[in-house]
């Protein structure tokens, strides 16, 4: 009886593995949806995977523009103690001659810092603001003077946008 249901040569045993194999064994739909969800998620994975990416080259490309800016800020930054010595060798100059070539040689310094965006500060006059003048030191207030004005400029500061790249020092009344 049983010995008649199985196959020549084979065993009890071997039968049952092969039973319990075929019941496990899932169907063909199954296997299809388990396929077709496997599918989804690497879909999904490869989306999530691409997204991080693109957002991370961005990220790189926006910190090595911001380095690049921050590189030309600070050569800019240290031409400006050669700005303030043409200045004064200006104002001290008694040969006009000597003059008129320094002032050729200040406009094209000033010129070179409007062609990267670099502002003045001009705070004569102003109240003082701490975001953009670094005080030195106070003086009095003359008559009909108001308390934290701006007197003098004794360093120029200077801007590129809304960035101090330096501070001016000012002396200011109190």
């Amino acid at each position: 009886m049983e010995k008649e249901e199985l196959k020549q040569g084979e065993t009890v045993e071997e039968t049952s593995v092969k039973e319990e194999k075929a019941k496990k064994k899932p169907s063909k739909k199954e296997e299809l949806e388990k396929a077709i969800a496997e599918a989804e998620e690497s879909t999904r994975k490869w989306y999530a995977v691409t997204a991080e990416y693109e957002n991370y080259r961005r990220r790189t490309q926006n910190q090595a523009a911001a380095r690049y800016q921050d590189g030309r800020n600070d050569v800019v930054a240290s031409l400006f103690p050669i700005g303030d010595n043409l200045e004064r060798a200006m104002s001290s100059c008694a040969d006009e001659n000597t003059k008129q070539g320094l002032d050729m040689v200040l406009k094209a310094f000033k010129k070179v810092l409007e062609g990267e965006g670099v502002e003045e500060i001009d705070p004569i006059g102003q109240p003082f603001n701490a975001d953009t003048m670094e005080a030195i030191m106070a003086m009095p207030c003359a008559d009909g003077e108001e308390a934290g004005v701006v007197k003098q400029v004794y360093v120029k500061g200077y801007k590129k946008g809304e960035k101090v790249l330096r501070y001016a020092q000012v002396i200011v009344t109190q």
